[in-house]
């Protein structure tokens, strides 16, 4: 079916390009990707947007969530990583059926697209991940997903316990179901949870399938103290240079939170070209740390930003990531240690860097996929805006619900601050039906 071709006229345009271009204009669509930008086009299209008064960026990229576990939000309140996953997470995740995981995957979507959120590297459980990537293809989302794999551990339901074999031909399997879906819309990822959820049999396969199908590896590394310690305790090596030494230490491979990596370990990402993802939010709530975001970014290493899940946060909003991100850093190494525009750009073309995608999206520029967000600032949180710094505005003072439009592969998926791609009313009384008989299962 051929895309509509659209014209966005008298935007504020937050390009994010090379040259940080910011200026009034128009941005023409046309077979899902952008064709033109300048201050003025004249180009027929199917539908002509005023966005007069308003400001066009590109969509958020997010570069580490769990759509399994946004039905989980609020279970799991106060508690540190461990016990969070033994106690609460674990045994929800082991509970999941094919249905539910299908609706918290769209519950999760639904809230990411309403807050401008256009792409995701997901990671989902061990079991009915297909669900998942049910709901990312009918919503219309651009994800990189798969599912987790778990073969050894403690405190690991039986619902979740793997074969290693078995683990890994269940995720080639969905690799060649999924990857490449809808254009590209939907890829693949391997997604070993952490070391202390793998073997090394399963983590070299990993490496290996990673290389044959030239896919990324995503899995959770250096997020907690307690998990280092029993790293270094069972291998004698920390997280990073344990990848390193089996060979998994490559650029395919996205490291989410890496708060407590070592002086060896940041060299290690910096010369293997590994790429880490920021999770402010989540990891405050757990009390994991603050990952030292500025030294790394001053190392030339691909960061990204993401919410991690619903039940760590427990949002999923790129505005409040965002505001984390700028804020947080400043406490520890003064107020110029982070700005506005540094946190924007690891959440638009610094995700896409970590996705490997900065050819296909994370900026308006010509040729690139029309993942874009139309955002409304004519609020009273968001003034005066006379002379002011977009990027101050956007990162400081803006929030989800300033978000009006959202368009993915050049398709409007969000209008008029609806969302037009997933029911919100089925939606909302499904999740409730789904945890209930999920914490039914748990014995509550």
């Amino acid at each position: 079916m051929n895309k509509p071709s659209i014209l966005i006229k008298h935007a504020q345009l937050v390009t994010m390009n090379a040259k940080d271009e910011v200026f009034t204009g128009d941005v023409w669509i046309e077979a899902g990707r952008i064709q033109a930008v300048a201050p003025e086009l004249n180009a027929a299209a199917d539908r002509v947007i005023d966005a007069g008064g308003k400001v066009l960026l590109p969509g958020f990229i997010q570069t580490h969530v769990h759509l399994c576990q946004t039905l989980f939000r609020g279970r799991a309140d106060d508690m540190e990583l461990l016990d969070w996953l033994k106690k609460r997470i674990w045994p929800l995740e082991g509970a999941h059926d094919e249905e539910s995981v299908f609706y918290s995957a769209l519950l999760g979507i639904g809230e990411l697209i309403r807050s401008g959120t256009t792409t995701i590297l997901d990671m989902e459980t061990v079991r009915h991940a297909d669900a998942a990537f049910r709901a990312m293809a009918e919503s219309g989302i651009r994800a990189i997903s798969g599912k987790v794999m778990m073969d050894r551990g403690e405190d690991v339901p039986e619902s979740l316990a793997e074969d290693t074999d078995r683990s890994m031909q269940e995720s080639v399997d969905l690799l060649e179901r999924w990857h490449g879906y809808d254009g590209g819309r939907l890829g693949y990822a391997f997604c070993p949870r952490f070391v202390l959820s793998c073997t090394e049999r399963l983590l070299l396969g990993v490496r290996d399938l990673s290389e044959q199908y030239g896919v990324l590896v995503h899995t959770h590394a250096s997020e907690n103290r307690s998990e280092i310690e029993l790293v270094e305790r069972e291998l004698g090596m920390r997280n990073v240079v344990y990848f390193d030494h089996i060979g998994l230490a490559t650029p395919r491979l996205v490291l989410a939170h890496g708060v407590w990596l070592d002086e060896q370990e940041k060299r290690i990402v910096r010369d293997r070209g590994v790429k880490l993802t920021h999770c402010p939010g989540s990891n405050l709530k757990l009390a994991s740390g603050i990952a030292e975001v500025p030294d790394l970014l001053t190392r030339s290493i691909a960061m990204g930003i993401g919410a991690d899940g619903a039940p760590c946060n427990n949002t999923l909003d790129m505005y409040q990531e965002m505001k984390l991100t700028a804020l947080l850093h400043k406490v520890k190494h003064g107020p110029r240690a982070m700005d506005a525009k540094t946190a924007l750009r690891m959440a638009t073309i610094g995700g896409a860097e970590v996705l490997g995608l900065e050819r296909e999206i994370g900026s308006i520029e010509a040729g690139k996929k029309a993942d874009l967000q139309l955002v409304d600032l004519n609020e009273f949180h968001a003034y005066p805006a006379y002379d002011a710094d977009v990027y101050s505005r956007l990162v400081y003072a803006a929030g989800r619900a300033d978000v009006d439009t959202v368009l993915i592969d050049g398709n409007i998926v969000m209008e008029n601050k609806t969302v037009l791609t997933v029911d919100k009313a089925v939606v909302l009384a499904e999740t409730d039906r789904c945890i209930r008989r999920l914490l039914e299962r748990i014995g509550g």
